[in-house]
């Protein structure tokens, strides 16, 4: 995989609990872990798409215990793609999620909405649609 300097290369989930969180994300979006390196999944792993692919960028979930900030990390606010937000939204709720913010039109970009996860991590889903208004 080439990374392209500037770009976003790399996002970390942090998860009070681990199995609860993966399961979260596996619910709405598919998402496979592995170990990096082909270790262990006990506190850190890399985060692969439903066919098994690397993510681009590269996700990982790990243990808040590695949090080198004074304070509980709560968020990443990335963007995830998906085809339909309404969609999106029901499966975060059904999977124990909470919608923040619902349904919005980012005028010429597409459709957002803002959720938690179960760990309290702030995160979107966008529908990129140009003729969104």
């Amino acid at each position: 995989m080439r990374i392209k300097v500037n770009n976003v290369a790399h996002f970390a989930i942090h998860a009070d609990d681990l199995e609860r969180a993966q399961k979260f994300y596996g619910k709405v979006f598919g998402w496979q872990y592995e170990g990096f390196g082909g270790g262990p999944m006990t506190d850190f792993c890399k985060i692969t798409t439903m066919d098994g692919n690397d993510m681009n960028p590269i996700g990982a979930m790990q243990s808040r215990k590695f949090n080198a900030a004074r304070e509980k990390v709560i968020g990443y606010e990335c963007s995830i793609a998906v085809n339909d937000v309404d969609i999106a939204a029901q499966k975060i709720e059904a999977a124990g999620g909470k919608i923040l913010m619902p349904k919005t039109a980012i005028p010429g970009v597409g459709w957002l909405i803002k959720f938690l996860d179960t760990e309290g991590n702030l995160a979107c889903a966008v529908k990129f649609d140009t003729s969104a208004k």
